[in-house]
């Protein structure tokens, strides 16, 4: 199995090694014109070989499934509505899963509407704004009125 590794704010990432746990930090900034996933084979001194993924994003990605549902708002109105499947959650944004026949399109606002799958069953409700578009997958980002709530803060570290 790869371990992830997340590049800092100066484009550092710190490899581990998962048998002896020695750590080494590495300059990455030649890397950024490279399309992630990077993979890589690091050999450790003890002689531990292990796969690592170089996570290029700023913020850590949770991998969830979660149902919600969405309000498709177009220059303050809503303009239609559905369901939508959550893939991935981020302190700064979410990737969304919407089948259907509804036009989206960048900047775009959408009002989601869904509950965490943690033991109180947090509901949580975001505004996003569509960031890109790869169809049936949409990137978005919270709108800049959105605060991280303490469910969902919990939520992405558990």
């Amino acid at each position: 199995m790869a371990e992830t590794v997340y590049v800092t704010d100066g484009n550092t990432a710190m490899f581990r090694c998962p048998h002896c746990q020695r750590t080494k930090q590495v300059d990455v900034s030649a890397f950024g014109e490279f399309k992630p996933p990077l993979r890589f084979k690091v050999k450790c001194p003890c002689g531990q070989t292990t796969v690592s993924v170089i996570e290029m994003r700023r913020r850590y990605r949770k991998e969830t499934n979660l149902a919600g549902t969405y309000v498709h708002y177009v220059d303050g109105q809503p303009k239609g509505k559905g369901a939508v499947r959550i893939k991935d959650l981020s302190t700064s944004g979410m990737k969304l899963l919407i089948t259907g026949s509804e036009t989206f399109a960048v900047g775009d606002l959408l009002k989601i509407s869904f509950q965490l799958d943690d033991p109180p069953r947090s509901q949580i409700q975001k505004k996003v704004v569509i960031r890109n578009i790869a169809a049936p997958v949409i990137g978005t980002e919270f709108a800049p009125t959105e605060t991280i709530d303490k469910a969902l803060g919990f939520y992405l570290r558990s």
